[in-house]
């Protein structure tokens, strides 16, 4: 038995352009990979249109009497639930176990010997998937949704750079937390019992089941702002349908930024906490 670690120095100087077209590389090669599995697409893209359909009508029966509801109305619960039935491949919150089935067989130390930090590596090539789930399984709902439900439809130009920029965030929040939740097999060897806990808590608190504003309003605002689950799908999506001015806007935004450089520098500690005591049997 031998222990096994990493050390990758960060891009700095001349080592900057190089690191960008590796990690574009690492990237298109996770595009490549996701798009040769069309007909699981496909499957994805059938099971969430049918489950938008269910949301919907569930959504606004509960805006039929009132009108509104938590500051959404009709409209915009429909674009909540169809742009949030896109966004749920995307981010992807459940079912990654990569790294830590590679913990388990020991092929994680293969990742160790490579140039590039596994943080970095993993976030690429979650970078890539998000692209191809960004075609494959987020514009089909925002096209189908029109087509049966009154949607709410933008009305300020600078909405969309900015919910396609929160998209992005939403995307390296989630992985941040898959990463640290899947790090855990470096400690336990099985992770059931912290993927369990995660697919509970993400899917409640992330605002996929129902809108956070659903709740009372000092608990949304804890959620929203010290914790980092409203970043992974509710804030993209008050982003999308204007629930607040642009100015709150901006700031829920700055705070997913936030999260993604905490969580991020989080993932990198305890990668590296874990390299002092990962131990492969056979060398």
């Amino acid at each position: 038995m031998g222990s096994v670690t990493a050390t990758v120095a960060p891009p700095t100087g001349a080592h900057v352009t190089p690191w960008f077209r590796t990690f574009g590389a690492i990237a298109a090669a996770g595009f490549r990979r996701h798009a040769t599995y069309r007909q699981a697409a496909l499957a994805g893209l059938c099971t969430n249109t049918v489950f938008g359909f269910l949301r919907c009508y569930i959504f606004l029966a509960a805006t039929g009497a009132a009108g509104t509801v938590a500051g959404y109305d009709g409209a915009q619960l429909a674009t909540f639930v169809w742009a949030g039935q896109g966004l749920l491949a995307v981010i992807a919150i459940w079912g990654w176990t990569d790294l830590a089935d590679r913990i388990r067989t020991g092929e994680v130390a293969a990742d160790l010997l490579r140039p590039v930090h596994p943080v970095t590596s993993y976030l690429a090539t979650d970078l890539g998937r998000a692209g191809f789930a960004s075609l494959a399984r987020l514009v089909p709902p925002l096209v189908v949704g029109p087509f049966f439900f009154a949607v709410y439809v933008p009305r300020h130009w600078a909405t969309v750079p900015l919910f396609l920029l929160s998209a992005l965030l939403a995307v390296v929040v989630c992985f941040g937390c898959r990463y640290l939740v899947n790090a855990t097999a470096y400690w336990l060897q099985d992770v059931r019992g912290p993927m369990i806990l995660w697919t509970l808590g993400s899917g409640v608190l992330a605002g996929l089941y129902f809108p956070l504003g659903f709740l009372p309003g000092p608990l949304e605002a804890v959620l929203r702002y010290a914790t980092p689950f409203p970043s992974i799908l509710q804030v993209p999506l008050d982003v999308l349908v204007e629930r607040e001015p642009m100015a709150t806007g901006l700031t829920l935004v700055g705070v997913q930024a936030g999260w993604a450089v905490l969580l991020l520098a989080l993932c990198r500690l305890v990668q590296r906490r874990a390299e002092r005591r990962l131990v492969v049997q056979g060398g």
